[in-house]
């Protein structure tokens, strides 16, 4: 089974970094809101293919992360994989950054996640997260320790 590392990034005012994914169809999920994050390849950690994909896609080398939820996606998704949730928070906010796949990026509150159209099981996820307590406030200092380069 295929297995993905994707991550609930944080800006610094405790808004959710997201991206609209490009409107191919030859894609799954075309101009849909995605997290950050992408394929394990062979012979990395889930956290090594977290790392690789964030700088790839937004030139954002993360120096620390916490380890969500595991998701066993047998359906919902374009092919039966295991998702590895993380979450972090960075030092910045969506205008302050590049982003180098996809079509925008957007930062989004808890309360305006209804308003955008998850791919997969994602939106199921983001309900799972906010439910957990774990979304970060404008001025949270608990995420001092997992703040990116």
């Amino acid at each position: 089974m295929k297995e993905i590392a994707q991550i609930l990034l944080f800006d610094r005012e405790g808004r959710l970094l997201i991206y609209l994914r490009d409107n191919k169809p030859e894609i799954p999920f075309p101009d849909h809101w995605d997290f950050f994050g992408g394929h394990i390849e062979a012979g990395e950690t889930p956290e090594q293919a977290l790392v690789r994909e964030v700088q790839e896609e937004l030139g954002v080398t993360l120096a620390g992360w916490r380890f969500y939820r595991r998701y066993e996606c047998l359906s919902g998704d374009a092919y039966p994989n295991i998702k590895h949730v993380f979450y972090a928070r960075i030092d910045c906010v969506a205008s302050d950054l590049t982003l180098y796949e996809g079509q925008r990026i957007a930062a989004i509150g808890r309360d305006e996640r209804s308003e955008f159209r998850f791919a997969n099981i994602l939106a199921a996820i983001l309900g799972d997260f906010v439910g957990s307590g774990l979304w970060p406030n404008p001025v949270d200092n608990s995420f001092r320790d997992i703040a990116a380069k």
